[in-house]
């Protein structure tokens, strides 16, 4: 299956990306979390993507799209992606897999996924907005940064909700798809950049929580549209932490949002950013403990 709309985006901003100052994500020694700032991953939202350049951590989202995280979970549970290779990778855009052929054309047995673009979100989800703009509110959802309609406008709604969706900063997990909307199966995609051409045009299912930099480190393709054509790097397994056994599972930490200490980054992020401040600039820290990842 050829994305052409991935490509096409990717044409259109890598100048943009490129001319964007990095920020540094680092705590400052006075702001580091508290033991009770930090929120443990659940094993059954946790994927463990061990590839050939190292570990990937994804916290699952399934809050924001149940129904693609249900087919990550079944296809990682089933050794589906174990092997496969990263058949499309483009530097300060985003690498891409889960296609069984490694040429882009493949696909799950299984049928394809009704598009989960946006979601619904009422007042028991928990948000933590970082900005404000005209109309609308950006935060996160534990860890995935998302953009929403205000809660004022849940008042205004019949089923007492408003819309959201991801939005696709460095590390965030998007499905991949053919023209149609309703195409997505398996293939997916990292961000190794932020790309917000990409918002309300595909799903969005997680977010990386560790390992942005074997992400950044996958080969990057020599073809055209930015295929693999040579010695393509590859998922050697890819799990649920809940389906490893308990002696193999890592143990992820991420800052939780609701903390005072998230909330001194935030504030780090906008003096350093200014009026370019975005969801993006943050970087939530983590730790990792537990079991390393095998050998590749």
């Amino acid at each position: 299956m050829i994305r052409p709309a991935l490509i096409a985006a990717q044409a259109v901003g890598v100048a943009l990306l490129a001319a964007t100052p990095a920020l540094a994500q680092e705590t400052p020694a006075s702001a580091a979390p508290a033991a009770a700032e930090w929120r443990t991953v659940t094993p059954e939202n946790l994927l463990v993507v061990d590839t050939t350049k190292g570990r990937i951590l994804v916290e699952l989202a399934p809050l924001a799209a149940p129904k693609h995280v249900e087919r990550i979970r079944m296809l990682a549970q089933r050794g589906f992606y174990d092997g496969i290779v990263w058949h499309r990778v483009i530097d300060w855009f985003m690498a891409q897999t889960g296609d069984p052929l490694g040429t882009g054309e493949g696909q799950s047995p299984y049928p394809d996924l009704e598009a989960e673009f946006t979601f619904r979100r009422d007042s028991a989800m928990p948000f933590v907005p970082v900005a404000r703009p005209m109309g609308a509110e950006v935060g996160f959802i534990n860890s995935l940064p998302v953009q929403t309609q205000p809660d004022a406008a849940m008042a205004q709604t019949g089923d007492g909700k408003v819309h959201g969706w991801g939005l696709y900063c460095p590390g965030v997990a998007g499905m991949a798809r053919g023209e149609a909307n309703d195409s997505a199966n398996s293939q997916f995609f990292f961000m190794r950049q932020a790309y917000p051409a990409l918002e309300k045009r595909y799903t969005v299912w997680g977010a990386v929580v560790s390992g942005l930099d074997v992400v950044r480190a996958i080969k990057v393709g020599d073809g055209d549209n930015g295929a693999v054509t040579s010695e393509p790097d590859r998922m050697v397994r890819v799990r649920v932490a809940a389906d490893l056994p308990e002696a193999e599972r890592p143990v992820v930490q991420v800052l939780d949002v609701r903390s005072p200490t998230f909330g001194t980054l935030v504030e780090a992020a906008r003096r350093a950013r200014g009026a370019d401040f975005s969801a993006c600039d943050i970087q939530l820290p983590v730790q990792v403990s537990g079991a390393a990842a095998p050998a590749a």
